[in-house]
């Protein structure tokens, strides 16, 4: 199972969660303050980190931008702020899922479960290669060759090109990638087409000239090998 961090300052809802998680399997560790938890993930890693937002010594939205210039480790948001904006905000900085409170641990490792089933993380998927003509894509090392050469791509391009490689073929609407890769139900359009340009001049081709990354327009995004929807997982 997965190694997780619980950042948590409250001792009781600390010790409950610790409690949960052990008992269904994972490795964990547990801080009080965000400073800790920098120190965890920049010295010891880990598979998750739970943050919660209220911790004594730093806001947790800003522990959360600090540890995303540290790792690209999965991060769900525990909090008691249900303001959608406030949600909103958090994903765009780079959280992976949120849980309001109070939630059941069941909840927790049911979210946890979905958000490593979709980054490739920690042992509950087995190891596979996604293979899309001269693309090979490591899910779990988070790698992305192309023609044998390693594609330097930010955290969320790699997302991005995992989730349409998983898919070879087909057309997937931009809603999709919207909930899946950037966890928001709505907009978002700009924010997919920037990513899509950074990866095709990554890909070494352009919108009006595509080799993998072909736009539907009005439906929705293809990941396809020049050619031919030649592609797997190995």
């Amino acid at each position: 199972m997965a190694t997780v961090l619980v950042v948590e300052d409250d001792p009781f809802v600390r010790s409950a969660l610790i409690r949960h998680l052990a008992d269904t399997g994972h490795a964990v560790r547990s801080v009080g303050t965000a400073l800790e938890a920098l120190r965890e993930v920049a010295q010891v890693g880990c598979d998750l980190v739970v943050l919660d937002l209220g911790l004594p010594d730093l806001d947790g939205s800003e522990a959360l931008k600090m540890i995303r210039g540290l790792t690209n480790v999965p991060v769900i948001i525990s909090t008691a702020r249900d303001d959608e904006a406030e949600i909103v905000r958090l994903l765009n900085d780079g959280a992976d899922d949120y849980l309001v409170k109070p939630f059941s641990g069941e909840h927790l490792t049911a979210r946890m479960a979905a958000v490593l089933r979709r980054l490739g993380g920690g042992a509950l998927m087995a190891p596979q290669i996604l293979r899309v003509g001269g693309l090979a894509i490591d899910p779990q090392r988070r790698e992305a060759l192309l023609d044998g050469q390693r594609l330097d791509l930010t955290r969320r391009e790699f997302d991005l090109l995992a989730f349409l490689a998983a898919r070879p073929g087909v057309v997937v609407p931009r809603k999709e990638i919207l909930a899946e890769v950037w966890r928001q139900t709505y907009g978002g359009d700009q924010t997919i087409d920037v990513h899509l340009s950074w990866l095709r001049r990554k890909l070494g081709e352009t919108a009006s000239s595509p080799r993998y990354l072909h736009t539907v327009r009005g439906v929705g995004v293809r990941l396809e090998a020049p050619g031919g929807p030649v592609g797997g997982a190995t």
